[in-house]
């Protein structure tokens, strides 16, 4: 019998656990758990936004950013005012495509670190989750 695995949370490492608290913040994110706790410099967190989790640990060597390899998918309900917000909010998301694995849309985002964030919508009858 295959082990069941009941839940997945990414951890990525980051030079700077505050600065990356701030921008998933415009994300929708909130910082549940940080250690150490308290008004001190966090060396890793636990942020939520609804269903989706992500940790964030203090990284031990500088983060390059050209080597990150993973692609995080954050689906969204409107792709376009995810697009618009942060806009506003003084990011550079890419433009919106429509591949064909994802035609209700989808942009490219990068992180503080250079991790991709590929925010996503996708069709009502679509399995996305």
């Amino acid at each position: 019998m295959a082990a069941r695995i009941r839940s997945l949370v990414a951890f990525a490492h980051v030079a700077d656990v505050a600065r990356s608290i701030r921008f998933y913040a415009d994300l929708g994110f909130r910082a549940a758990r940080t250690v150490p706790p308290g008004g001190t410099a966090p060396v890793w967190a636990w942020l939520e936004s609804e269903a989706a989790r992500l940790m964030l640990g203090q990284a031990s060597a500088p983060v390059d950013p050209s080597a990150q390899a993973v692609l995080f998918y954050l689906y969204v309900d409107d792709v376009r005012a995810s697009h618009a917000a942060l806009v506003r909010l003084g990011h550079a998301p890419g433009p919106i495509r429509h591949p064909p694995h994802m035609p209700g849309g989808e942009f490219r985002l990068e992180d503080p670190d250079g991790y991709v964030l590929m925010l996503a919508q996708a069709d009502a009858g679509a399995n996305n989750r």
